[in-house]
């Protein structure tokens, strides 16, 4: 992941005739933290933990970026996650530069309390280098609103002061916005809803496949099958279920659980990297990186495919895919709606003034269409497939800014 990320945007930087310096100070985080965080367990052992912070490039605004609990968190993901943060928030346009954290560990397996002494500790050990003008975190991987609130209370607590604004996916009744659990998941919907008017596909009645059904893939099936589309298959980490007639979406929501397994529930499952394969229109994965290679990309049938996730695409079946006609719109693109409901809700932090959930979802909706507009005239512009065009046009605004600021 680090790697091909570091290889596309050379590319980007090459098409646009930048000096090979920018390149150097692009292709690194400027700062990367390794913590270590002591959380005594329900059991009273005490258990270290290992915590990371990527803070990629400041030249445009503070970085910006979630923290996620996982198990397979390591260093190089970590950095990756963080440069394509810097990347969705020069697509959208936003006064940021990208951030990104993790710890290692399982959630799955810890209780409340023991999560709540990990999020803490874990803003005790990176206080002094973020805050609302340094680095803002938000949800990202088996986080949520109610981590994000113990955190903000931390950093609170240690500052001395009331701080909304040092992080977002709070609750609402903290200082969260309207609209943020939902920003990924509406905003891949309006990049899907964007690819198909450029293909002439209409939306209703349209076949759409869905690799992943936790809170990107769940909300987006819900969209989708309000907006007239067939969701005919979806997937989890147990295996995946497909019906060209069309799933019950109704159901399979109400039946899903907090980890969004929903498939352990039917006998006539199939594998994930079946369901890559099905016949749709419409292909989104959300689910893992990787999921889509030069092994399955000559198989893929779908005319459309939209990253929700991070990564799903290697750069080899991105070449396939595009040298057959399908449009891939890239995951640096279709999944910034969550970064921008981010920045809506620290703009309402800092102004004090909170928008309702209708302003926020045309404000969005804004800012969705012109990135996904830039990126698709960057494609046609250059010749490149989408991926570039959106590391083109992200790259831009990082570049300038780090040139008027006289670093290249």
């Amino acid at each position: 992941m680090f790697k091909s990320t570091q290889i596309v945007i050379e590319e980007a930087i090459q098409s646009l005739g930048y000096p090979e310096e920018t390149y150097e100070l692009l292709k690194e985080p400027m700062r990367m933290f390794t913590v270590r965080i002591p959380v005594r367990m329900d059991d009273g052992n005490i258990k270290i933990f290992t915590g990371y912070r990527s803070q990629h490039n400041d030249a445009v605004g503070p970085t910006k970026g979630g923290v996620r609990f996982h198990p397979e968190v390591n260093e190089k993901e970590v950095k990756a996650l963080s440069m394509w943060m810097s990347l969705k928030c020069g697509i959208t346009d936003l006064p940021y530069g990208g951030g990104k954290g993790g710890i290692i560990c399982d959630p799955r397996e810890m209780s409340f309390r023991e999560l709540e002494g990990l999020s803490r500790g874990y803003v005790r050990a990176i206080s002094q280098v973020v805050g609302p003008t340094k680095d803002i975190p938000a949800p990202d991987v088996f986080t949520n609103s109610q981590i994000m609130a113990w955190m903000m209370d931390e950093y609170s607590r240690i500052r001395e002061f009331d701080s909304p604004g040092f992080i977002t996916g709070k609750p609402v009744v903290l200082g969260g916005s309207h609209g943020r659990e939902t920003a990924t998941a509406s905003g891949v919907t309006i990049c899907i809803e964007e690819a198909a008017r450029k293909r002439g596909i209409q939306l209703e009645g349209a076949h759409v496949v869905i690799q992943g059904f936790g809170n990107a893939g769940s909300f987006l099936a819900k969209f989708m099958h309000e907006s007239g589309a067939k969701i005919v298959g979806i997937s989890d980490a147990q295996g995946a279920i497909y019906n060209s007639d069309g799933l019950d979406i109704e159901y399979l929501l109400d039946r899903r659980d907090s980890f969004g397994t929903v498939t352990n529930l039917f006998k006539n499952t199939i594998t994930n990297e079946e369901l890559l394969e099905k016949e749709c229109d419409i292909l989104v994965p959300a689910a893992i990186t990787n999921q889509i290679t030069m092994q399955n990309a000559k198989n893929i049938k779908a005319s459309i495919v939209v990253e929700a996730a991070n990564g799903p695409t290697t750069l080899e079946a991105t070449k396939i895919l595009t040298k057959r006609g399908v449009l891939l719109v890239p995951d640096v693109l279709a999944s910034s709606g969550g970064v921008t409901v981010s920045y809506f809700e620290w703009v309402q932090n800092n102004q004090g003034y909170y928008w309702t959930e209708e302003e926020v979802a045309t404000k969005m909706r804004k800012v969705i269409v012109d990135a996904f507009d830039k990126v698709h005239s960057a494609s046609q512009k250059h010749q490149v497939d989408m991926r570039l065009a959106a590391y083109i046009v992200g790259v831009r605004r990082m570049a300038e800014a780090a040139r008027f600021r006289g670093w290249v």
